[in-house]
């Protein structure tokens, strides 16, 4: 797995997951649960991974939909 996207905003990676999903690019949200014991307060970014193999498709999925990846 290949990190993609990080954000403390949960609702671009909701639209980012959604749009890979459309794609049929299978994608992976780590650290929610880090983010989920800060309380939500926004401190601790949660990361999007792809697989290595979906990478280049996921960015131009990305770019695609103007959202920065934040990298």
């Amino acid at each position: 797995m290949k990190e993609l996207l990080r954000s403390t905003d949960p609702t671009i990676m909701a639209f980012a997951s959604a749009l890979l999903q459309g794609e049929d690019i299978d994608c992976f949200q780590v650290d929610v649960n880090m983010s989920i014991l800060e309380g939500g307060i926004g401190i601790f970014p949660r990361r999007l991974m792809v697989r290595v193999d979906d990478h280049a498709a996921a960015e131009r999925v990305m770019r695609d939909n103007e959202i920065p990846l934040g990298l």
